[in-house]
């Protein structure tokens, strides 16, 4: 590292912060009942072991429900892994769907629960072990802190309030800032008027990084990949191999930067 420690660090938040899967694949399996017209009251315990596997592949909450119907279709785990980009265009043309609209049923459903059962919901999601305690330190420590996230920026400041951790709604860039998030990187540097390199960035989804290091202006960014996230062991180790990633785990992540 040319820095030992940022400036400003950016974290992903599911995956990286919280782990939501329990509540990915309910609000996921009550979409689906809706759009599919689904009768059963509850999902087999099978179906969300293999959700769990295949979380990776999933970058944004509309394709949650859209994965249940595809293994309800009778895909297999593999063929969602290598032909997830092929496999989702084809049953939303095949239902003649739209990715917004499952979005917005999906929200609507989300937000309907937590007005009605703000407990319930709150309790399906996991903090990982250390990573609340690792944000307090961070603030107190006068980097600054954000989070971004493709989960609406509503959800993020609620699960994180619950922990005690209150950050301004300027500090969550949520899928509602609708852009990628490199270009997100590139405000906050602009906008904090930092140093490349004095930038960190969290991330569990290797795709994503690697879109960072597609951007020129921004090479001099640290990346790191969240090990413990929702990644693949051949993601892990693509990452391993390349200079520009540092692959870190839960117990480096809770240390301090130094250890980084």
């Amino acid at each position: 590292m040319t820095v030992k420690h940022p400036a400003i660090l950016a974290l992903d938040f599911d995956g990286v912060i919280c782990d939501g899967l329990i509540e990915y694949f309910e609000v996921a399996w009550r979409t689906y009942c809706q759009i599919w017209s689904s009768s059963k009251k509850t999902s087999s315990e099978n179906l969300a072991q293999r959700f769990y596997r295949l979380r990776p592949v999933i970058e944004t909450g509309w394709e949650m429900p859209v994965l249940i119907k595809a293994l309800i279709n009778g895909f297999t785990d593999e063929e969602i892994l290598q032909d997830w980009l092929k496999i989702t265009p084809a049953i939303l043309t095949a239902d003649h769907l739209e990715a917004k609209e499952i979005m917005k049923k999906l929200d609507g459903l989300r937000d309907e629960w937590i007005a009605t059962d703000l407990e319930g919901w709150l309790s399906l999601h996991k903090f990982y072990p250390g990573v609340i305690e690792r944000l307090k330190l961070t603030l107190a420590s006068g980097v600054q802190l954000f989070i971004v996230t493709t989960k609406e920026g509503r959800f993020v400041k609620q699960l994180l309030q619950q922990e005690g951790v209150n950050l301004p709604d300027t500090a969550i860039f949520g899928k509602e800032v609708k852009r990628p998030k490199y270009e997100t990187l590139r405000e906050l540097i602009s906008q904090e008027k930092i140093n490349y390199e004095n930038l960190w960035f969290v991330e569990d989804r290797l795709k994503t990084l690697e879109l960072v290091k597609q951007q020129s202006d921004l090479k001099d960014v640290q990346l790191f990949l969240a090990d413990w996230g929702y990644n693949t062991q051949p993601e892990r180790e693509a990452g391993q191999n390349d200079s520009r990633i540092r692959v870190i785990s839960l117990s480096d992540f809770s240390q301090d930067f130094s250890h980084w």
